[in-house]
């Protein structure tokens, strides 16, 4: 299991944090630092990089909780987090979702106009449905889902061997896009934001 957290793009954690930075095995099976993850238990460090001596997939298989900070640059124009939280609560304009233009500048579905042309998602559930629905594994649902969004919507979030979305995921990026289309709406630009 691991957290994720979406914070700014110049987000420094060991400037915030005492935190061992998360580790993964790269190419050539040396030891690496993991783009975003960090530990905040007492994990063994590796003496040689300073990140965890437990590569991220084996220390989530012992228990270990990885939290990962993503770097947003979406983020980047607020200054608090109630301002977020104030343009969250504003219900979008969800026709911006009918314009190819606009939707190949928002992230996550930029380009994936056709599917959000054909579900025309109208609130955050079935924005976060359309993520899922754009993934490999669970494309063959479309059909099923433009039936019956509600029966459908449970194999949607269902764990797969290979990659799918968690409905909580779904739920946080589609979050950010209709931040990023208020954004567009609104032609708010860095720190215009009160």
């Amino acid at each position: 299991m691991d957290v994720d957290l979406d914070l700014q793009s110049d987000f420094k954690i060991l400037e915030h944090f005492d935190a061992v930075l998360a580790s993964k095995v790269s190419k050539t099976n040396t030891l690496e630092k993991h783009p975003v993850g960090a530990y905040f238990q007492n994990i063994p460090v590796d003496k040689m990089t300073g990140f965890s001596a437990i590569p991220f997939k084996e220390a989530e298989e012992v228990g270990y909780l990885k939290i990962d900070f993503l770097h947003l640059s979406l983020l980047d124009v607020f200054e608090t987090t109630e301002q977020v939280r104030k343009l969250s609560e504003l219900d979008p304009n969800w026709d911006m979702l009918n314009d190819k233009k606009i939707v190949r500048r928002l992230f996550h579905i930029s380009n994936h106009f056709r599917l959000i042309n054909r579900i025309k998602p109208r609130n955050i559930e079935e924005l976060a449905d359309c993520l899922a629905l754009r993934i490999p594994s669970k494309k063959h649902l479309i059909e099923s889902y433009i039936i019956n969004k509600e029966s459908t919507r449970p194999e949607l979030y269902r764990k797969l061997e290979i990659f799918s979305y968690k409905k909580s995921h779904a739920i946080a990026y589609a979050t950010n896009v209709v931040l990023h289309m208020h954004l567009l709406n609104y032609g708010i630009k860095k720190n215009v934001v009160k």
